[in-house]
């Protein structure tokens, strides 16, 4: 079929509403979007798309064919996800998929763990709050927060219970004070993080909803990184994870220290790329890497990965075992 590398745009834009949308999701400029859109409608002799409430959407056509499309898709990928379970070697590239946070500070460390006793393993890790689809094959491995997705043919396991807690600088609670009560929040600065779907991190009542959320919102962003950075600058206080690297330094002080959220932390993966030798390997290295972890994701503190001492057992029989050792108990 000539025109199939225009039907994955036809999607991108009934997905997304916008050539400008789809032309950003597919690293392609909006003309080129528009120009292959016509291209298909051409082929077709018909319109595929149509404008309502200022947003393109299929035409009835355009549904009809759209169903088809995303089925060809799908059966592509599986081709793809059949082609990597053939694979018995353990080299070649693993895709993984990660928060900011979690992605940027813990998994390289651990990560390089496991590179020293399978070098030929090159991890290729996407970072963003958007869920990568795994069926598509955006990854192989993905990290998800609050739960695997509801597709029946992924594999999740919860990995982490994390722990997330208020915190400020000494120099915003030196000046504005420190709050004794939750409702002694209000009357705070607060700094915000918006994470998947624009959820709020903050402290919830239980059903996702923020809860005394302080009267003045000095920053906002979708960044972990700016975000961290802004409460380090005393913008105020902001909610974050008890183990982040932001606020294990001598400026960040926790407050209300009896107050916190928990959050759940998934290792999810295809069940069909499970039976690929690497991903397999990588999949069973990190539910062993986050099970030595597990005490400082629930209570704060550093990573057993900091002192470097930490790496992948050995590769002596074909029944590998990916567990962690020191390198002492190693050697």
């Amino acid at each position: 079929m000539k025109n199939w590398s225009d039907y994955p745009i036809f999607i991108a834009v009934a997905e997304t509403g916008s050539l400008t949308a789809a032309g950003r999701k597919l690293k392609m400029s909006q003309p080129t979007v528009g120009r292959r859109i016509r291209a298909l409608e051409d082929h077709f002799g018909t319109r595929l798309l149509t404008k309502e409430n200022g947003a393109l959407v299929p035409t009835t056509f355009g549904y009809s064919i759209l169903d088809h499309v995303k089925r060809m898709q799908d059966e592509a990928a599986a081709i793809d996800r059949s082609s990597a379970t053939l694979e018995h070697s353990l080299a070649g590239t693993v895709r993984m998929s990660a928060t900011e946070g979690i992605g940027t500070s813990w998994l390289p460390p651990v990560m390089q763990a496991f590179r020293r006793s399978h070098p030929d393993i090159m991890i290729d890790l996407g970072i963003g709050f958007k869920n990568f689809n795994l069926a598509q094959r955006e990854a192989d491995i993905a990290l998800r927060w609050m739960g695997p997705g509801d597709q029946n043919s992924l594999i999740g396991r919860k990995v982490a219970t994390v722990t997330f807690g208020l915190f400020a600088s000494k120099g915003y609670l030196a000046e504005r004070g420190t709050p004794k009560s939750l409702e002694d929040l209000k009357n705070h600065d607060g700094v915000l993080a918006t994470i998947m779907d624009d959820k709020i991190l903050w402290i919830d009542d239980g059903n996702g909803n923020p809860v005394h959320l302080p009267d003045r919102i000095t920053m906002r962003t979708n960044s972990i990184w700016a975000f961290d950075e802004a409460m380090n600058a005393g913008f105020g206080i902001g909610a974050t994870v008890l183990c982040s690297d932001c606020v294990n330094n001598d400026n960040m002080v926790r407050v209300l220290p009896n107050v916190s959220r928990r959050e759940d932390l998934y290792l999810v993966a295809h069940e069909d790329l499970r039976r690929s030798t690497r991903i397999r390997a990588v999949f069973d290295y990190l539910v062993e890497a986050f099970a030595q972890d597990a005490d400082m994701f629930l209570n704060g503190g550093l990573s057993v990965f900091d002192n470097g001492n930490m790496v992948c057992g050995t590769d002596n029989d074909p029944h590998h075992v990916h567990r962690l050792n020191t390198k002492d108990a190693a050697e």
